[in-house]
């Protein structure tokens, strides 16, 4: 690996430090999220492919799971089972009483490289998968660590794997936004270089979909969420 992917991982590894501003934020919004976005169409809808395309009694990681509604819930109840990560020890505590059949555990995605707490060869390593689900919170990462998170995602799943991932459709790179009465910081892609980011962390995009969304507040602009749903390439 040349040096400056090295230096890459190491940023990565420290992710769980860097992002506790996140996870602070997130606890302080708790079950607000669900009320401030209510009517998730678009990841229902993606939920469900996932879960119907899965074979019976898959092991799925939602990564990002936040208050488990509506992803851990969907593939919970469709018979799958479901393993869910967050930073966010409040959103874990939600999740937990509305999946109650799901496992939930308080972990960054970076605790999923091998090696890390979470991931292959770590000391609670979660094992392999047959799906995985990542709503909206590759976004929450600096562009740079995307690709080295999908790479992570990639290495769990189970050759021909699924993943379903969603991002807001926007041309910014770890940008703060202010989000229920806190701060936030967010990336994003356009389509076309999104799919290109997926595809080049080894992935094959079957299908996408697109949904325009606005919380439901009448003084913020829709955002047009981007879903892809993909296969682990071997």
């Amino acid at each position: 690996m040349s040096g400056d992917g090295h230096h890459g991982h190491e940023a990565y590894g420290r992710l769980e430090i860097d992002r506790s501003g996140q996870a602070e934020a997130f606890d302080a919004i708790g079950d607000r999220y669900d009320e401030a976005f209510p009517h998730k169409d678009g990841q229902v809808q993606s939920s469900r492919w996932l879960a119907g395309a899965l074979p019976a009694h898959s092991r799925v990681l939602d990564v990002g799971s936040g208050t488990g509604v509506p992803t851990a819930r969907e593939l919970s109840d469709a018979g799958h089972d479901v393993v869910g990560i967050d930073i966010s020890p409040g959103m874990l505590k939600l999740a937990r009483d509305n999946v109650p059949g799901a496992t939930f555990h308080l972990a960054d995605i970076a605790g999923l490289r091998p090696g890390a707490p979470f991931g292959p060869g770590g000391p609670r390593d979660l094992g392999r998968f047959d799906g995985v689900s990542a709503y909206f919170s590759l976004l929450m990462l600096p562009r740079a660590e995307i690709p080295l998170a999908l790479r992570t995602l990639h290495g769990l799943l189970k050759p021909d794997g699924l993943l379903a991932v969603a991002m807001v459709e926007a041309d910014v790179d770890d940008f703060a936004i202010p989000f229920l009465g806190n701060t936030i910081r967010v990336s994003g892609y356009l389509r076309d270089e999104l799919r290109q980011v997926v595809h080049d962390a080894g992935f094959d995009v079957l299908a996408e979909d697109s949904h325009a969304y606005a919380p439901a507040s009448t003084d913020v602009p829709p955002e047009l969420q981007l879903f892809l749903h993909c296969r682990r390439r071997a």
